[in-house]
Parts: C-alpha cells; sequence; structure tokens
C-alpha cells in the first residue's frame, strides 16, 4: 500500500488502501484527457477534444469521492501524525488532479477552436511546453505513489522552466500575430494553451508539495525549506 506502514491489514489501513486506489484511478483518468487533448490539438482532430470534455465529469465525481473518503477516515478513526497528513494530502492532491483535468478541458476547448481554421505554423512550438508539463504531472504522481520526496522536490525545481517556456512561446505567437494579423484569433488561442500548460505544471509542483509534506511534515510551499 502507499505509505508504508508496519502494522498489519485492519479496516483502517484498508481505508488508507482505498483512498491511494482512487488517487491512482483520478489520476490516470486526468492524463488520459491532457493526452486526448493534446491529440487533439497537434492532429486537429475534434473526436479527441469532445472525448476530453465528455469524460471530465466522471474525473468530478472521481474528486468528490476522495473527499468523502478523506473525511471518512478522520471521523471514523481521528488519525493522528503521519497518517493523519498522509490522508490530507491525499485529499489535497485529488483537488490538484481534478484541476489538472479542468486545464484539459481548457486546452480542448480552444483546439477545437484552432481546428475551425486552416492549420498554421508554429504549433509545435508547444512541444517542449507539453513535454515538460506531462513530465511533471508523471513525475509528482510517481513521488506519490514511491513516496520519493527527493522526486516531489526534482518537480518544484521544474516549475521555473516551465515559466521560462510558456513566456518564450507566448513571445513567438505575438511575433506570428503581428506578421499576419488574420490569424490573430489562432495565436491567441495558442497563448492560452501555453497557459493553461504552465498552470497544468503549476497544479504538478503543488502536488509535490503535498507529497513532501506527506513524507515529512516539511512546508516547502512559497520558497519554504527543501
Amino acid at each position: 500500500m502507499a505509505f508504508s506502514r508496519s502494522h498489519i491489514l485492519t479496516p483502517f489501513t484498508k481505508k488508507l488502501d482505498h483512498i491511494h486506489d482512487s488517487i491512482i484511478l483520478i489520476a490516470q483518468r486526468a492524463k488520459d484527457n491532457f493526452q486526448n487533448a493534446i491529440a487533439g490539438l497537434f492532429q486537429r482532430d475534434d473526436d479527441f477534444c469532445n472525448n476530453t470534455i465528455a469524460d471530465d465529469e466522471e474525473i468530478d465525481f472521481l474528486e468528490m469521492q476522495i473527499d468523502r473518503e478523506g473525511l471518512s477516515i478522520m471521523s471514523r478513526f481521528q488519525p493522528v501524525a503521519s497518517d493523519l497528513r498522509y490522508v490530507i494530502s491525499s485529499m489535497k492532491i485529488g483537488a490538484h488532479i481534478e484541476r489538472i483535468a479542468d486545464q484539459a478541458v481548457n486546452i480542448a476547448r480552444r483546439a477545437r477552436k484552432i481546428n475551425e481554421h486552416p492549420e498554421v505554423l508554429g504549433v509545435h512550438e508547444l512541444d517542449k511546453v507539453v513535454h515538460l508539463a506531462m513530465a511533471m504531472f508523471d513525475d509528482a504522481l510517481r513521488a506519490y505513489t514511491e513516496e520519493d520526496e527527493s522526486l516531489a522536490l526534482k518537480v518544484k525545481t521544474q516549475d521555473k522552466e516551465l515559466d521560462r517556456l510558456n513566456k518564450e512561446v507566448n513571445e513567438y505567437f505575438i511575433l506570428k500575430m503581428q506578421d499576419d494579423s488574420s490569424k490573430i484569433p489562432i495565436y491567441l488561442n495558442l497563448i492560452f494553451i501555453s497557459r493553461c500548460l504552465e498552470r497544468i505544471g503549476d497544479h504538478a509542483a503543488n502536488i509535490a508539495e503535498d507529497v513532501v509534506f506527506a513524507l515529512s511534515a516539511e512546508d516547502i510551499r512559497h520558497g519554504g525549506s527543501q
């Protein structure tokens, strides 16, 4: 199970296992939606976009279920110390994953608008932003499942790099708008998509912060000790 424990399986540890499994499930659904949104953009395929939007309701439900599970554990078992940190962090991680899925929906909606226009050069300027945002999300989840604090700290350090890439891409698209004003709506939507990717990285960094808190009781938000 998640979060190393020496005691034998009990109703309490079964509940902890269940909230862990719920996090894995919502994370996989959010990752699928993220990948579908990007496929909808790069492949100019509205079916991928529509699937992302349609599947978001399930992710909302899963996030609410994780909240209910966490509250049930706290009220029934009154966990303390590391167990309490684990439950609270899992609830917060579920919320961050749901927000990542929301950003995937935003990307899908912007991609559909872009797909209404002829293809433009420069869409793949987003490649590095997509790759890093997805890598941060993957690493944050792996830090959670493998209880890897060093990996979580690595995710935190990548956030500034993602901000830099987002800024570079925005500057590129602004120049393209200046070159051809008829394509302004397309490049504006690409700028918004880059912003969504940057926000996904922010939420991945938040997940990493919660992993560190669960494992070591250390608060590394807002430039805290690392």
